[in-house]
C-alpha cells in the first residue's frame, strides 16, 4: 500500500511538472509571438488571452509556493520597477505611462512564475518548445502562403486601406521561394531571427548535454539555421556573431581554470578596445558591410530624433511607457519612415535614457551588468555539491549566459530587451541566477 500511494504521489507530481512545463511553453510563446496572436485574433483577443496568462501565472505561484528567499532579490530589478511606476508623477504622459507600467509588472509577474516554478532543465525545455512550435508553425505558414495564396497578405483584423501597403504591414510578403526575407508567423523577420538564434543556442545545448535523441537535435539545429538564414537578418547575424564570440571565451575560461584567468580576460579586453577601435574608424562601412542603406535603415535618424528629446529632460526622462504610445506627444509622428510609424527607439538603452533619464539608464546598466556577471560565473565555474571542486561542466549552465548575449547585441539596434520576451527572459535570469543555480 506504502509503495501503490508513492508512486501515484510521485505520478502526480511528474503529471504537475508537465503541466507547468506546458503552460510556461504557452507563456514564452505568447511573449515571443504576440504579432501572431494580435494578428490572427485582434488586439481585444490579445488582451484577453494575455490576461488569461497572468492570471493564471500568479495563481499558479500562489498555489505552488516555490521556495524565495528574500535576501536574494535583485535590487537592481525592484530599484528599475520602483523608478519606472514612480515616474507616472513627472510624466508628460501620465495615462500612457500608467498603461506602460502596468504592462511592465504583467510581464514581470509572468517572468516570477518563470524563474521560481521552474527549475534549470525545466526552463530549457519550455523554450526548446516554444521555438520549436514557433520556427515549425512559421515553415508551414510561409509554405502556404507561397504554395497556395501566393501573394502577400495581410493580418486579418487590421483596417487597411485599399491598394498597396507598406512591406511593414504584412503578415507574409510571399517571399520564401525568392531567399527570404520570411516573416513567419510573427510578421517580422527581425523577430524570427531573434528566434531562430535562440534556438540554435537551445538547441545546442540540449544536443550537446544529452536531454535530446541526436537525430531529433539535429533536425531542429538544421531547421533553426535555414530559418536564420532566410530572415536575412543583418542585426540578428551580429548578434550571433557576438554570441559566437562570447561562447568561445566561456569555453576558454572554463578550460584554463580559476587560477589560470587572467590571459582569457586580458584578451577579452584588448579584443573589445580593437573592437571599439575598428567600429569607429570603418563607421561609414559598417552599414554596407550589413547590407544596410548609410543611416542603418533609418536608425540614425530615429537615434538622432531620441537623443534631442532625451536632453531636454536628462534627468529623470519623460515618464516610462515601454512601447511607445503613438497617440501622445512626442511619439505621435516621431519615428515615420516609408509610411510606417515606428514604436521603439529601435536602442534599449537609448530609449531607457529617453523615458526614465540618466537616473533610470544608470539603474538598468547595473541591473544588466549584475545579471551578466552572475550568469558569467554560472557558466565559467563547476557546479558545487560540496567542498570539492570536481564536478563536470553542463551545456545547461551556459544557457543564461549565451541567450543574455544575444539580447545585448540586438539592443543595440532594437529595444526588445526592454517589453515582451526580452524582459521577461532579463527577469528571469536575474531572479534565478540570484537564487538557484543548475
Amino acid at each position: 500500500m506504502t509503495s501503490a500511494a508513492s508512486i501515484r504521489t510521485r505520478a502526480r507530481s511528474v503529471t504537475g511538472a508537465d503541466g507547468t512545463v506546458a503552460f510556461a511553453t504557452l507563456l514564452i510563446f505568447t511573449l515571443f509571438a504576440g504579432d501572431f496572436w494580435r494578428d490572427l485574433i485582434s488586439w481585444p483577443g490579445y488582451f484577453v488571452l494575455a490576461f488569461a496568462l497572468v492570471v493564471t501565472s500568479i495563481v499558479l505561484l500562489a498555489r505552488l509556493r516555490p521556495a524565495f528567499n528574500w535576501r536574494r532579490t535583485p535590487r537592481m530589478l525592484v530599484l528599475f520597477l520602483l523608478l519606472a511606476t514612480a515616474s507616472i508623477a513627472w510624466s508628460f504622459y501620465p495615462g500612457a505611462s500608467a498603461l506602460g507600467v502596468l504592462a511592465q509588472w504583467v510581464t514581470t509577474a509572468a517572468a516570477a512564475f518563470v524563474a521560481l516554478c521552474l527549475d534549470w532543465p525545466q526552463l530549457l525545455r519550455a523554450l526548446a518548445n516554444a521555438f520549436r512550435w514557433i520556427l515549425g508553425l512559421s515553415l508551414v505558414f510561409e509554405l502556404i502562403v507561397s504554395l497556395f495564396v501566393r501573394q502577400p497578405i495581410l493580418p486579418f483584423w487590421a483596417p487597411f486601406p485599399p491598394g498597396k501597403q507598406p512591406a511593414a504591414f504584412y503578415w507574409s510578403r510571399d517571399l520564401l521561394f525568392h531567399g527570404g526575407q520570411i516573416q513567419g508567423i510573427q510578421g517580422n523577420s527581425n523577430l524570427l531571427a531573434m528566434v531562430s538564434l535562440l534556438a540554435l543556442i537551445v538547441f545546442g545545448i540540449q544536443l550537446a548535454d544529452r536531454t535530446v535523441r541526436r537525430g531529433t537535435g539535429i533536425t531542429w539545429i538544421v531547421i533553426a539555421a535555414l530559418m536564420l538564414a532566410l530572415t536575412r537578418s543583418s542585426t540578428v547575424i551580429v548578434a550571433l556573431l557576438f554570441t559566437a564570440v562570447v561562447l568561445g571565451f566561456a569555453l576558454w575560461t572554463r578550460r584554463a581554470g580559476p587560477e589560470h584567468r587572467r590571459p582569457v580576460y586580458l584578451t577579452a579586453a584588448a579584443l573589445v578596445v580593437v573592437g571599439a577601435v575598428l567600429a569607429v574608424v570603418f563607421a561609414a562601412r559598417i552599414p554596407t558591410l550589413l547590407g544596410k542603406s548609410e543611416d542603418l535603415t533609418g536608425r540614425l535618424g530615429i537615434w538622432d530624433q531620441v537623443i534631442a528629446l532625451a536632453q531636454q529632460r536628462p534627468v529623470f526622462g519623460w515618464g516610462w511607457v515601454s512601447y511607445w504610445a503613438p497617440w501622445v506627444k512626442p511619439f505621435d509622428g516621431l519615428a515615420v519612415r516609408s509610411g510606417v510609424q515606428y514604436l521603439q527607439a529601435h536602442n534599449a538603452w537609448l530609449d531607457v535614457w529617453l523615458q526614465l533619464g540618466i537616473v533610470g539608464l544608470v539603474v538598468f546598466i547595473l541591473l544588466v551588468l549584475s545579471t551578466l556577471k552572475r550568469t558569467w560565473f554560472l557558466a565559467v565555474d563547476r557546479p558545487r555539491l560540496g567542498v570539492a571542486d570536481d564536478q563536470p561542466y553542463r551545456a545547461l549552465t551556459l544557457l543564461p549566459l549565451l541567450v543574455l548575449a544575444a539580447f545585448l547585441a540586438q539592443s543595440v539596434a532594437e529595444s526588445r530587451l526592454l517589453i515582451e520576451a526580452g524582459w521577461l527572459l532579463l527577469v528571469v535570469f536575474s531572479v534565478k541566477t540570484k537564487q538557484t543555480a543548475p
